[in-house]
């Protein structure tokens, strides 16, 4: 028989079977667990319908927002933007002055502290002037001793002048006694002719006349020394005072070699990259500071070789510094580099020989910053800045690029 007939025809089991549901129950109850009510579905149904209207109002005011954003956007890029020209490869420069001695000596006093402010003659580094000091005093001695041995030169010249003068007196006298030999000798003649005079006399004259005419080539011979005696002494004197001014120019090495032992700022500015201290042997060509003229400096942008027909001569330049954000300064192109930036590297880039891969080249481009703004001193050469020129404001013929070329 089958199982559903078994249970037809047995009552009795189906008795027994029929209170197993509220078991069923007592068990739930046990664990503490009860139906869900029937009325809760309908609770959620609410919620879910509140969290499908935020999601479809959020998307339309993304959209808004985005719309609004690029409205903006398109509408400053249309009236400041398109006339901008800008590259973020800038940085400050200024000139330092990078000290160094130029005579060797030991650091007697540094008056100075790192990041110091000075004025132009401020004394930076002293050495010990002692032996220039030295130096100095033997040249002038040099001096004071080559004068003296000129004075006695001109002192001798001047005896020499007054030998010349007697010898010249000779000459006068030589020349009258010669004079008056021959008037003699030219008598005992013409007697010695007539036969009215003796032979001696006749002699003598001539003996005289003779020695008249030596005396007279010896005064003038005298004449002559003492005037090569003059020349001599005027030639020891030109040289004395040749040697005089080497010696002059040997004392003002040695006083500029002493106040090259102080070094002074050479314009106003602040003291930077200090290294060196009281005690050290320093040389010519070692770094001992800098000195950073902070309102004077500029920027130095490296625009792109196809920005550079826009730039121009005298156009206006909004800069902002990366260090002060927020901060507008105003600048002015002042010129362009004769070149760009890898001509003048160590190893310019050699396109004649392999493979080419074309690069947009970068020419310098000097900015100055407003007087104004650089005196503040917020500008410290080295930092990063973004160069914006303004094409607007270029003036009428002053074109970079035709001024480079």
């Amino acid at each position: 028989m089958s199982k559903s007939a078994s249970q037809k025809s047995n009552p009795s089991v189906q008795s027994e079977r029929a209170p197993e549901a509220p078991k069923l129950e007592v068990v739930a109850r046990k664990t503490g667990e009860a139906a869900p009510p029937a009325a809760k579905p309908a609770e959620a149904a609410p919620a879910k319908k509140k969290g499908g209207i935020g999601k479809r109002l959020l998307l339309p005011l993304i959209v808004v927002a985005a719309l609004g954003g690029g409205a903006w956007y398109g509408h400053q890029w249309w009236v400041d933007g398109r006339f901008l020209v800008s590259t973020d490869d800038a940085y400050v420069g200024a000139d330092m002055a990078v000290m160094t001695p130029k005579v060797t000596g030991y650091v007697r006093s540094v008056p100075v502290v790192e990041n110091q402010p000075v004025k132009a003659g401020d004394a930076i580094v002293e050495i010990d002037p002692g032996d220039y000091e030295l130096a100095l005093r033997s040249a002038e001695a040099k001096i004071d001793s080559q004068k003296a041995a000129i004075g006695s030169i001109e002192a001798q010249r001047e005896a020499a002048v007054g030998q010349v003068g007697e010898a010249q007196a000779n000459v006068t006298v030589a020349e009258a006694t010669v004079g008056q030999a021959a008037l003699d000798l030219k008598r005992a003649e013409q007697l010695a002719r007539t036969g009215a005079g003796a032979q001696a006399p006749l002699d003598q004259a001539r003996s005289a006349k003779a020695e008249a005419d030596a005396k007279l080539a010896g005064a003038k011979a005298a004449v002559t020394s003492a005037e090569a005696n003059v020349g001599v002494l005027d030639a020891q004197i030109r040289q004395g005072k040749t040697t005089l001014e080497g010696l002059a120019v040997a004392r003002d090495q040695a006083a500029r070699d002493l106040s090259f032992t102080t070094l002074r700022a050479p314009y106003a500015g602040v003291v930077g990259n200090l290294s060196v201290q009281e005690g050290d042997l320093v040389s010519p060509s070692r770094r001992l500071a800098s000195v950073v003229p902070l309102d004077k400096v500029f920027v130095d942008a490296n625009f792109k070789e196809t920005q550079l027909h826009e730039i121009q001569v005298g156009e206006s330049v909004r800069i902002e510094v990366d260090a002060l954000p927020g901060v507008e300064v105003k600048g002015t192109v002042v010129s362009l580099a004769p070149a760009s930036g890898s001509v003048f590297s160590l190893l310019p880039a050699d396109n004649a020989t392999g493979n080419f891969t074309k690069i947009v080249q970068r020419v310098p481009v000097r900015i100055a910053v407003d007087p104004a703004e650089a005196a503040k001193g917020n500008l410290r050469p080295g930092l990063s800045v973004t160069a914006k020129v303004d094409t607007r404001t270029a003036p009428a013929g002053s074109h970079a690029l035709a001024q480079a070329n």
